[in-house]
């Protein structure tokens, strides 16, 4: 079966860190760009970071920079998005996907050529 499956999601203090992983199974993810998104109750899904096929072309989103970092691991077959210093701002459900797209800012932007989504993992900010 062909899937994204994210983890490592949950209840964070603000200012503290998670750790999200996004793992494929039935196809090899270094074949493809990699995204992760989230979406807020009420607002619109939005592009957080994204990352080529061998990880050399990285963007972010301007409301994570400094504090989020995307990497990959090919040989695991796993994409990794480590946040820190949360804000409540940041509660969202966060997805990640892959997709064909010829520039980590397409991805970012959800053009056409994504393949796979995952099933979303909640993130949620609070004291």
């Amino acid at each position: 079966q062909l899937q994204l499956v994210e983890s490592g999601g949950g209840l964070v203090q603000p200012g503290g860190s998670l750790r999200l992983s996004c793992a494929a199974s039935g196809f090899t993810l270094g074949d493809y760009v990699i995204g992760w998104f989230r979406q807020a109750p009420g607002k619109e899904r939005e592009g957080v970071s994204c990352i080529s096929s061998r990880g050399a072309s990285i963007t972010y989103a301007d409301s994570v920079k400094g504090r989020f970092t995307i990497s990959r691991d090919n040989a695991k077959n796993t994409v990794y998005l480590q946040m820190n210093s949360l804000k409540s701002e940041d509660t969202a459900i966060y997805y990640c996907a892959a997709g064909l797209q010829t520039t980590v800012q397409a991805m970012c932007r959800m053009a056409r050529g994504i393949r796979f989504w995952g099933q979303g993992t909640q993130v949620t900010v609070s004291s």
